[in-house]
């Protein structure tokens, strides 16, 4: 940790996991939860709460950019709100200033639930960008090449590399979130490289989770299968 960066002082560790989009945060986030047992909280899970069609921050999110952001039957088209934000840094900024303060809520209040829970993972892809460092013991920050981020996130999306490229931009660059990470982990090889930079992680910080995860694991066990699903969102 460096720059004098807080963390959260108590004794649970909280694992923050962050790192740019298409990263691979939720194949990391996907091993800790099946493989180390380490219960996860996803703040893009709750920023869609906030966005869903019984929340209060809908209607007005609706008002706010019109029609643009409306489909056929009148609610709200993520993708058609997704073009507008991360294309246009006002927009951008004024969403995010009604959706951090309902995911730190989210948090807050799940972390009460788990306040017995001696290791918690918090999947946190703006975490630099929205302060949230002082949530977590440590961070453990997801870097790869930005062509290679490029080529994940038009793969996974199916989008254009003008708009890959303008998502990317709307998050800090890896350049300036290293210095303030705890751990970095390297994807920028395989998944199975990935796989044992994690597991050596958690053997440094909980020996008897990584022991117990090697002891369930069949034989045989092909690294990454049981991940497949949670990275394709990543």
């Amino acid at each position: 940790m460096t720059e004098g960066r807080s963390r959260w002082p108590g004794p649970q560790r909280r694992i923050g996991v962050s790192g740019g989009i298409a990263s691979g945060k939720s194949t990391v986030t996907a091993l800790l939860s099946r493989r180390h047992g380490f219960p996860v909280l996803d703040a893009d899970v709750m920023a869609r709460a906030a966005l869903a069609p019984d929340s209060p921050l809908t209607p007005l999110v609706l008002q706010h950019f019109g029609t643009r952001i409306e489909d056929a039957g009148g609610q709200l088209d993520r993708k058609a709100l997704g073009r507008i934000v991360f294309s246009d840094v006002e927009a951008r900024a004024w969403l995010e200033a009604r959706i951090h303060p309902l995911v730190r809520q989210g948090f807050d209040q799940a972390l009460a639930h788990l306040a017995h829970a001696p290791t918690v993972v918090l999947a946190i892809p703006l975490l630099f960008e929205a302060g949230l460092e002082a949530l977590c013991s440590e961070i453990w920050l997801l870097d790869l090449p930005e062509v290679s981020q490029l080529q994940r996130l038009r793969q996974r999306s199916a989008i254009s590399g003008e708009e890959a490229r303008a998502r990317i931009a709307a998050q800090w660059p890896s350049s300036r979130k290293r210095p303030l990470a705890d751990r970095i982990l390297d994807n920028s090889g395989d998944r199975e490289a990935l796989e044992r930079q994690v597991d050596k992680a958690v053997e440094a910080i909980s020996p008897a989770a990584a022991t117990a995860a090697r002891l369930a694991r069949p034989p045989g066990t092909v690294h990454g299968v049981a991940c497949a699903a949670h990275a394709e969102r990543e």
